[in-house]
């Protein structure tokens, strides 16, 4: 268990530092085709459907790979 604390962390600070010093890397990210984005007068409304599907996608992918190599 601790292992997997150990592991998610490090992934949050390479995502974090990504996020930080490389943003053009993730700049596409939340303007994909179906993300769903309302700017009427002052507030903002923003639904990520599509990058949400994309996320589950990849994270069940990679927690699939991790389960059978373990």
């Amino acid at each position: 268990m601790a292992r997997w604390f150990i592991i998610t962390g490090i992934l949050m600070i390479v995502v974090g530092l990504v996020m930080s010093y490389a943003p053009w890397l993730v700049n596409w990210f939340g303007r994909l085709p179906g993300d769903i984005r309302l700017e009427p007068g002052r507030s903002r409304v923003y639904i990520p459907i599509t990058s949400m599907i994309l996320i589950s996608i990849v994270l069940t992918l990679l927690i699939n790979v991790i389960r059978r190599l373990l």
